[in-house]
């Protein structure tokens, strides 16, 4: 009996973590998975982008025209997911869309109703959720190894220059002709702690609901969106979620998820899927992340791969990261786009470095505050830090 046909697949923005995509849509194209059927972004590919043998648009509509592919992988920009998703399940495809997907719930709704009318299903580029660790951690809540869990939070220091910022016209801002981008901090760069800590807060308690918000945003240089934040998040139940954040740091943290529990304490490295399990809470363990009693590490799903799966077997393979599990993540994403502007830090806080090639501010004592803040569930604010100002709260409907 031979094989079916693999489906097609069609790859919308190159470049970028775009790239990223490619290389994955090639491995299953060599394992017979997938048939890559056209590239599509707005500027030319060079040879090595644009791949071998490939049909490449510059125009997403006219190529899904032209090819009508199965799965479209959606990597541009986030203002322009909305309309390349509508158009690409209205061609008839399946979709993973990068994240964040959306930046309203009002532009979730209609996406998910475009889905359900088209029967079509989407798969957001929240990559960590494929982490085995990340189950194990799962498991280990559940299951109650950590006692009951008091806090979970996410704790990152990143380095981010002038080049990055000069990287592309969306950079740094709030919206684009009038369109929601939101690259601050939280929404992009973390956006995987946060979805992260909403998955663990729901494994600590079934049917948990975000219900409330405290949000700290500051910057080092003049853009429209936070480098540096400190997000509180209440829910109807289980634990509260804070998430502590910047990309003005002295020492480069890719980023970790700590879980407070009574019996125990767990720290997920997420971009290395290194899961550390303590016997005793986080404070009593060295801070962040470390007093491990017990170290696992582990592979990842792929979510294309998770994908194709679902689409063999929709009833035995649960997609990993489906569009309506971000619902709480888009409410809090439009929650902090229409919060108050992040606040300057003050000059005599923070300084330049130039020792990367390409100037970066630092937040002076930054890197402390961020692991302080995910060790006591606390915000900068509740620090007493002096280039604090005072949080802007609200609920979340």
């Amino acid at each position: 009996m031979s094989e079916p046909t693999p489906p097609t697949v069609a790859l919308i923005g190159a470049t970028g973590y775009g790239a990223q995509h490619r290389r994955s849509i090639d491995a299953l194209q060599r394992a017979g998975r997938v048939r890559l059927v056209a590239v599509c972004d707005t500027r030319p590919l060079s040879e090595e982008e644009a791949g071998p043998a490939v049909p490449v648009h510059t125009d997403h509509r006219a190529m899904l025209a032209a090819t009508r592919p199965d799965i479209v992988v959606v990597s541009t920009p986030p203002h322009t997911h909305l309309p390349i998703a509508l158009d690409a399940v209205a061609a008839g495809a399946d979709l993973l869309l990068e994240k964040p997907p959306v930046t309203s719930l009002a532009d979730h709704d209609r996406l998910t109703r475009a889905l359900r009318d088209a029967g079509r299903i989407c798969q957001v580029g929240f990559q960590a959720q494929g982490s085995h660790a990340l189950a194990t951690l799962r498991d280990a809540i559940r299951t109650g190894r950590l006692g009951k869990v008091t806090g979970v939070a996410a704790a990152g220091t990143w380095i981010r220059d002038d080049a990055y910022y000069a990287r592309s016209p969306w950079a740094g801002r709030r919206s684009v002709d009038g369109r929601a981008v939101v690259d601050g901090a939280l929404v992009n760069p973390f956006a995987h702690t946060l979805m992260l800590g909403l998955d663990l807060v729901r494994a600590a308690a079934t049917g948990a609901v975000p219900t409330r918000f405290t949000l700290e945003r500051y910057r080092t240089r003049e853009i429209e969106v936070e480098d540096t934040a400190c997000l509180r998040v209440e829910f109807t139940a289980g634990p509260p979620l804070l998430i502590a954040v910047t990309l003005s740091a002295a020492e480069f943290r890719e980023g970790d998820m700590i879980v407070h529990g009574t019996e125990g304490s767990a720290v997920l490295e997420y971009p290395t899927d290194r899961l550390l399990l303590t016997s005793a809470p986080a404070a009593d363990a060295g801070a962040v992340p470390g007093g491990a009693s017990a170290a696992e590490s582990a592979e990842r799903t792929g979510l294309l791969a998770n994908l194709l799966d679902h689409r063999r077997d929709p009833s035995g393979v649960a997609l990993l990261a489906p569009l309506d599990a971000a619902r709480d993540f888009t409410a809090l994403v439009e929650a902090i786009l229409a919060a108050p502007a992040p606040t300057l830090i003050p000059s005599g806080n923070r300084h330049l470095r130039h020792d990367s090639g390409s100037p970066a501010w630092v937040i002076d004592g930054v890197d402390a505050a961020v692991a302080a803040a995910a060790t006591s569930m606390r915000t900068y604010a509740d620090l007493g830090l002096s280039w604090t100002t005072e949080p802007h709260t609200g609920d979340l409907s």
